[in-house]
């Protein structure tokens, strides 16, 4: 399975919602006629060339055109569908991108000298990596890939500076993940027949799969991701224990732990509760531009781009090698 390198901005779970562009619930609504020329889009007085909106939509054409080694491009029977998706995941991102670094100058942030020689290095290795065809279909130098990376870096630096300061410490109980099995019916009678049979040390597992109306039998879950009533009594139990019935307002469960915490799942939701953190920190001087930001489209240009039968544009390392040289 192909690695998908996206972009920090979506790595950190900031809410990527593709009807329309948004950002942390906050709904953009582009004026579609004003952005001409080679413009895609606008923001207040700050302009996005088509030159960097392609970058991304290459890259992004090949990290989600692949899953598992299947190329969805070509088993898609509506290949459309999927180049619409890329299309905004690509203007959603770029969007995210613009509106950071008009935030940054407001606040007098810039690149360092190091991170503008990063920025340097990073363009010139992906300009390096890239084919005639790439090259051509992008209308790209690699002045414009510096470009792209100098605003990708800026809004990174934002990020990372209005998100200093957050608890870092999240303990194990905060974040912890319980391993279940669930039984789950809604109808009464049936929840009755299951407590029965359980009552009578027939096996969990046999009954789930008779009885389980639920999408899974197995399940894993961190606090909040529950109804109520099972939560209350799965952070409770100790490993192999069976609960008794539990009614909820939507149906009956039964829960056997089969692990009061995993440990591997609990350190990936530490890593969720410090993003969240972050993000309810940032979102402060986010959502403040966002009040008042002026959002324009350039439609037409946008509609006339395509990228589905683009079988030559291979590229999709420009947020990899970002990594290279910020990140690693």
């Amino acid at each position: 399975m192909k690695k998908i390198q996206k972009s920090m901005f979506l790595a950190a779970g900031i809410s990527l919602m593709l009807s329309g562009c948004s950002i942390v619930e906050k709904q953009i609504v582009f004026d579609v006629n004003a952005a001409k020329g080679h413009t895609v889009f606008s923001i207040n007085d700050t302009k996005c060339n088509i030159k960097e909106a392609n970058i991304y939509l290459c890259n992004y054409r090949n990290l989600y055109g692949e899953e598992y080694g299947v190329d969805l491009w070509e088993c898609s029977q509506q290949p459309s569908d999927l180049e619409s998706y890329i299309k905004d995941v690509t203007i959603d991102e770029l969007v995210r991108v613009y509106c950071m670094d008009i935030i940054a100058e407001n606040k007098k942030i810039a690149l360092s000298e190091d991170e503008k020689s990063k920025v340097d290095s990073a363009a010139d290795e992906y300009y390096k990596s890239l084919t005639e065809d790439e090259i051509d279909y992008m209308g790209v130098g690699k002045a414009d890939i510096k470009n792209a990376y100098k605003n990708y870096a800026v809004a990174q630096k934002l990020y990372t500076l209005l998100t200093q300061g957050v608890n870092t410490e999240v303990s194990d109980d905060d974040a912890r993940v319980v391993h279940l099995e669930q039984i789950y019916v809604t109808n009464s009678d049936t929840a009755a027949a299951v407590a029965q049979k359980l009552g009578a040390n027939e096996n969990f597992g046999t009954l789930a799969n008779s009885y389980n109306e639920a999408a899974s039998i197995d399940v894993y879950a961190a606090r909040g991701q529950l109804p109520e009533e099972v939560e209350d009594v799965a952070f409770n139990m100790n490993d192999n224990e069976i609960s008794q019935m539990i009614t909820t307002d939507n149906g009956y469960y039964f829960i056997k732990c089969v692990s009061k915490l995993d440990q591997e799942k609990t350190d990936e939701n530490k890593t969720d509760i410090l993003v969240q953190r972050e993000q309810q920190q940032f979102n402060s001087d986010y959502d403040e531009f966002m009040e008042s930001a002026r959002f324009d489209l350039n439609k037409n240009l946008w509609d006339d781009v395509s990228i589905a039968d683009q079988t030559g544009i291979q590229t999709d390392s420009f947020f990899a090698v970002y990594d290279k040289y910020f990140n690693e």
